[in-house]
This record gives structure tokens, C-alpha cells and sequence, in this order.
């Protein structure tokens, strides 16, 4: 080996020695200030807190008076959820000594239990990132009274957290975790006395990865919308920590908060929820609106986001959202999906056409099937995912659930013409596979009475036509929708709950309806409907329209209810 290569491989191996002694620093003193938790808080869960009711992951859980910390937990994300500690905020809220009481016990009760570093849920980087921040927020009820025993022992358990958190990014974990342990670092060191050179480490190291993870355009790197929501609401509350201690906040923490404003309102429909791109779940609008009041700008929603890969277009009361961008990297792909050009349309008040969305985490198979390319709304070709998962190639034990494989080139032209805004994109993630690419364009027209769309596959290659494929197109609707396939199998009509209808057509091809399912429902997954567009005969593309229609087309079939539909091919 070189001298070159011997200093080198030194450095790699000797890297967590030389970082040691930053993990060694004097224990921490005492907590100067708290930061503000701005995640809403119930005080009736209190209550059920303190009766032995613990409820994470859709499972109620009875300690019958036991510790929840002793018991067998219901499931690996429900013991994440109890050891993160978020729910001390329903105790807060209560504001009763008995609440603050229950508070000191129960984090007493981790020390005991589980405050030793090990191999479970609890000791995972996000959990345990989540916990410290919980801790440093809800601080005021955990110790008041406390004494000076417990004081220590909690300022004690701070300490193990940080050098649990440190080394484990000097060890290199990556992704969405990474920067969440970088944030409650850095708010450790505002918050704490005695953390030496801890502030200003947290802060080079913030900086670092939030150059990292946040876009030019204040998109997530992971493309999940969800995302945006849960970083801004620690974020918000560490800039404001910042400025509590009177130090400078750094100026690319407000820069990208500035930028993942505008960045979130893409995603945002006429009934305030988000669009289902890319394992966005069910919005919660009270968080929504609590991240959206922190705007101070008040900026307006992006348009185009070329680097996260989404289209915006707003005409009068209609919104477009489309996907159009590559898979996420594979660090930040575990709950990415194969929607590259689906899209979502509304209409005021309510949702038209949409994606499945993602399901709770307690549905694995359910979320791995929201994922695949039917479940958005786009073409499909021969049935397959334009993205190749891991969990389908067998390789889920050693990658997790990431994408292995998708488009590599995505193509987009944005043109606002007279009678309305173009987009024009294509993707080659069947290019590999089946030697075709997709191209969609859409036109949404200035009045927003009707969008027109054209779907096409175009041979990969210059040299030969690739064999061909069947495909069809898939447009999921909102299950708030009624929809009725035509008599003369010419459209279908659907009707918006505030009574406006919408008419969806193409152009000599087959159009049925059949099963879908939408979860991103608060109350759980909920049956929908899907406008299926068979391929016409010897014919690769298909024209399309959904336009809005002042009263009923002649002669159609009457309108039922959602649950009592049929989906039979005569409609």
C-alpha cells in the first residue's frame, strides 16, 4: 500500500478516536431555557395517560398499573411513539400538578427502565432524537418540584442522549434521522449550560445538513411532502431558540424556512390538505395551519419546482398538482412510490382526481401496494411500476424499502399559452424494461372549466419499434365523489359534493369503472372508485378531457351513493 493509501486508511479508521473527545465533554449543569413544543395538545389524553391508557399506532394499550416502559409493547411503532416521549404535551396542556406529577414519574421510570443505551426501538436514532427534544420542551413539568436527585439523574439522562446521538453521526447514519438528531443537538446546546463547545458544533453541523437535505426550490430530498410539515415544526421552535439565548440565528436556518413556505403551499388543495405524492398520508390541518401562521411572508404557493420535481397550475378555483421529478436518492427512498407525471386535481372546496396516498405504518402491505404505479394516477404499462422496490427483488432484509431502480430522465417544459398553462413531460422508466417512454401533456384552461390531457408511449430507441405492451390509464377519485359510467360508454359523470359535475372523456377508447381504495382518510381507508382508459386498438396514444357541465348529459344513468355502487361493465 501507498503512503498515500496508508494515511488515508488511517483517517477512515481512526476517525471516531479523533472525534472521541467531543463525546467526553463535562456533564451537562442545568437547563437555561425551554423551547416552545408548537404541536397542538390535548388535555383529555392526560386523563387517559394517567388512568394506564396509552394509545400509538391505532392500538389502546391497558398497563393495568404497571409502568408502560415494563410492559410487552403492541408493536415496534407504538413503542417508538411511548419512548419518543412527544405525548408529554397532553400533560402540559392539562396544566394540574397531578399531570406535572405523572410527567416526572413516567420519564423517571425510563431512566430506570430503559435509560441505558441498547438494541430496541427506544435507541434508535429518531426515536431517541424525538425524546430529547420532548424532554428539553416539556422540561418545565418534568421538573418542577423535582429534587435535586432527580435534577441530576434527568440532566444525566440529557448527557447519555447527547453522546448516544454524536456518536452515532460520527458512525454516519444518513437520511431523514440524520438531520433530526442534528436539530436536537442543537437545541441542546441552547438549551443547556455546560455543553461546552456543543451550541456551536450543533450549528455548524444544522447548517451542514440542511444544505444537504433542503433543495434550491425548499423541497425535502426525500419529496415526501409529509416531510416538510414535521422539519418545519422543529425548526420553528429552534429559530425561536436562537433568538432566546440572543444568538445569532444562523442565516441558512431562515433561509430555508423561507423557501419550504412557498414549497409547502404547492402541495396544498382548495380543502387544505396535501397532495399524495411520494408517502404523504392524511394531512393534519390543525399542524398545517399552525406551520402555515408562522409564515410571516405570507408567500404564494410555488409554481414550478424543478429541483423537487412538482408542477403547480391554478386557474379561477382549479388546482393541478403534478409529480415530475426522479426517485429520491436510496438513503431517502423508503417511502418513496412510482407516481413520476400522475397528478391531482380539485376543484374549490373539494378533490377531484388523486393519488392512493399512503397508509399508517401499521399496514406494511397495504403501503408497499400504495406505492406501485396503479395506484397513481397515470399510465401504466403491462401492469408493471415505472420504480423497481426492494421489497420486490427480495433484497428487504439488507436495503429496508427502498427504490432500487427508476426514471433516470425526466423531461418538463412549462408554457403558459392563451388559452391556458402546457405541461409537457416524459419519463423513461420503462425504457429499460419494455423499450418505451411516456409523455404526458396537460393543459389546464384559463377559465378552469375543463383540463385536457394526451397520454403517449414513444419508442426508446431511434433503430426499431420495441415489442408492444398493453397499457391503460388510471384515474382515482376522491371518494367524496359520486361517479356514473355513461349508458353509451362515452364518459363518466362525476358529481363534486357541492352538486357540480364534471365530465370525464377520451377519445375512442374504452372507458370503465372499477375498485380502487383511498387511504389518506382520517378515519381510515375508505373505497373509491378509478376511471379506467384502455389502450385504443393499434393506437399509443390517448386524448383526454375532464370538463365541467352546466346540467346533466342526456340520458344518463341515475346517481347512487358511494357505498351502494356497482362497478359492472355496462354501467
Amino acid at each position: 500500500m501507498s503512503a498515500q493509501g496508508k494515511t488515508l486508511a488511517w483517517r477512515l479508521a481512526s476517525l471516531p478516536l479523533r472525534q472521541w473527545p467531543s463525546l467526553r465533554s463535562r456533564p451537562l449543569e442545568r437547563l437555561l431555557i425551554a423551547p416552545q413544543d408548537i404541536r397542538t395538545s390535548d388535555p383529555t389524553i392526560a386523563a387517559d395517560i394517567y388512568a394506564g391508557y396509552f394509545t400509538f399506532d391505532g392500538k389502546v394499550v391497558n398497563t393495568h398499573g404497571r409502568s408502560p416502559f415494563e410492559i410487552e409493547p403492541a408493536s415496534p411503532t407504538w413503542a417508538r411513539a411511548l419512548a419518543s416521549f412527544s405525548w408529554l404535551r397532553h400533560l402540559r396542556a392539562a396544566d394540574t400538578a397531578l399531570a406535572r406529577a405523572n410527567a416526572r414519574a413516567l420519564v423517571d421510570d425510563f431512566l430506570t427502565l430503559k435509560g441505558n443505551i441498547r438494541s430496541e426501538p427506544a435507541w434508535e436514532v429518531g426515536t431517541a432524537a424525538r425524546r430529547l427534544l420532548a424532554w428539553l420542551s416539556q422540561s418545565p413539568i418534568i421538573l418542577e418540584n423535582a429534587d435535586r436527585a432527580f435534577y441530576r439523574r434527568f440532566m444525566r439522562g440529557l448527557g447519555r442522549l447527547q453522546i448516544f446521538l454524536e456518536r452515532r453521526l460520527i458512525e454516519g447514519v444518513g437520511g431523514e434521522d440524520r438531520l433530526l438528531a442534528v436539530i436536537a443537538l442543537a437545541e441542546l446546546g441552547l438549551c443547556a449550560e455546560g455543553a461546552g463547545k456543543l451550541s456551536v458544533r450543533g450549528t455548524r453541523l444544522l447548517t451542514e445538513e440542511l444544505e444537504r437535505q433542503i433543495l434550491p426550490d425548499g423541497g425535502h430530498i426525500s419529496r415526501n411532502p409529509r416531510i416538510l410539515i414535521e422539519l418545519l415544526l422543529d425548526l420553528l421552535p429552534l429559530r425561536q431558540a436562537y433568538a432566546a439565548r440572543g444568538f445569532q440565528t444562523p442565516a441558512r436556518l431562515l433561509n430555508v424556512i423561507d423557501r419550504m413556505m412557498p414549497m409547502l403551499r404547492l402541495f396544498r388543495h382548495g380543502d387544505g390538505t396535501l397532495a399524495l405524492f411520494n408517502g404523504m398520508g392524511v394531512t393534519a390541518p390543525e399542524l398545517l395551519a399552525i406551520v402555515l401562521a408562522y409564515d410571516d411572508a405570507r408567500a404564494q404557493a410555488l409554481t414550478n419546482a424543478p429541483y423537487s420535481g412538482y408542477q403547480r397550475v391554478e386557474e379561477q378555483d382549479t388546482i393541478l398538482v403534478m409529480d415530475t421529478g426522479r426517485p429520491p436518492p436510496q438513503g431517502f427512498s423508503q417511502r418513496a412510490h412510482a407516481g413520476c407525471l400522475s397528478f391531482e386535481f380539485s376543484v374549490g372546496a373539494h378533490r377531484l382526481v388523486v393519488n392512493c396516498g399512503s397508509p399508517e405504518a401499521n399496514r406494511p402491505a397495504a403501503r408497499e401496494a400504495a406505492r406501485a404505479t396503479a395506484a397513481h394516477s397515470t399510465l401504466v404499462v403491462d401492469d408493471s411500476s415505472s420504480c423497481r422496490f426492494t421489497s420486490h427483488s427480495g433484497l428487504w432484509r439488507w436495503l429496508g424499502t427502498e427504490i432500487l431502480s427508476g426514471p433516470e430522465k425526466v423531461d418538463v417544459k412549462r408554457l403558459s399559452e392563451a388559452e391556458g398553462v402546457r405541461l409537457t413531460a416524459s419519463h423513461d422508466g420503462y425504457a429499460q424494461r419494455f423499450g418505451w417512454l411516456h409523455e404526458r401533456q396537460l393543459v389546464l384552461r384559463r377559465d378552469g372549466r375543463q383540463l385536457d390531457g394526451r397520454d403517449r408511449l414513444l419508442s426508446a430507441a431511434t433503430e426499431e419499434m420495441p415489442e408492444r405492451r398493453p397499457y391503460v390509464l388510471r384515474f382515482h377519485i376522491h371518494p367524496q365523489v359520486r361517479v356514473r359510467r355513461l349508458c353509451n360508454g362515452a364518459g363518466v359523470l362525476c358529481v363534486l359534493p357541492n352538486g357540480r359535475r364534471w365530465l370525464f372523456e377520451a377519445d375512442y377508447a374504452l372507458i370503465n369503472l372499477e375498485e380502487s381504495v383511498f387511504y389518506a382518510s382520517p378515519d381510515g381507508p375508505r373505497r373509491s372508485v378509478q376511471i379506467v382508459v384502455h389502450e385504443p386498438t393499434g393506437q399509443l396514444e390517448i386524448v383526454w378531457r375532464f370538463r365541467r357541465v352546466e346540467r346533466r348529459p342526456r340520458n344518463p344513468a341515475p346517481m347512487v351513493p358511494r357505498a351502494e355502487q356497482e362497478f359492472d361493465a355496462e354501467g
